[in-house]
């Protein structure tokens, strides 16, 4: 059985995208901090593997997929992980802005780099970069986070016209604003509620995942 690996797999989109996938019959390997809601998703899906792991840690994200590779036929990786802090630049503290660029761009780069050595050559192998909106356009207390999307952009552009001659299909998802525990800790935007559901999302993505770029925007 094919497997995936997804990034920021216990809670919202990274939870559906793992159950959309499930549901189509891939065996799904879940990465994340929290043991405890990783395996609540566990759960809910008949074959899945638990990785409690911190993507920032080259080491640690190098030893622990040699592992999988060895126990599992990996095809492929979304790189869902993220996290953001919003206000004033001058008033952005210094461990959110190392907090949002270890994350959203060190973790990417060091999970793509230590998956797709053993995924490239492979017919319908894939890496998928979840983006947001905040990778197209600057925003406006969203400084920091929006830089950091900026560069996986550019970084999955760039792997793109890399890999282009490969089977692997490299893609980036650019979605608005959607209802997830994301904004629980922020006031940056008041009602949530009002965005799209993680399901939606998912459900769109994995309907449209052949392209190379997939734009969805908030409601």
């Amino acid at each position: 059985m094919k497997s995936v690996i997804i990034t920021g797999a216990g809670s919202g989109l990274g939870r559906e995208l793992a159950l959309q996938y499930a549901n189509e019959g891939y065996h799904l390997i879940l990465v994340g901090r929290t043991t405890e809601t990783l395996e609540e998703v566990k759960k809910l899906i008949t074959n899945a593997h638990v990785i409690v792991m911190d993507i920032r840690n080259k080491q640690e994200v190098n030893e622990k997929m040699k592992s999988i590779f060895k126990d599992y036929e990996v095809i492929g990786l979304i790189n869902n992980a993220g996290i953001g802090y919003f206000g004033p630049f001058e008033q952005v503290k210094e461990y959110e802005i190392e907090g949002m660029l270890h994350t959203n761009v060190l973790g990417t780069m060091y999970m793509t780099q230590a998956v797709l050595p053993s995924i490239y050559e492979l017919e319908g192998s894939f890496v998928m970069n979840i983006i947001s909106t905040a990778g197209l356009r600057g925003k406006v207390h969203e400084a920091v986070y929006v830089a950091s999307k900026f560069a996986v952009r550019g970084l999955t552009e760039s792997l793109q016209k890399e890999y282009e001659a490969t089977p692997v299909h490299i893609s980036a998802v650019y979605m608005g604003g959607m209802n997830t525990p994301f904004w629980n800790r922020s006031h940056h935007v008041k009602d949530p509620s009002r965005f799209r559901s993680p399901k939606e999302v998912a459900k769109i993505i994995f309907s449209q995942r052949e392209k190379d770029c997939l734009v969805i925007e908030s409601k």
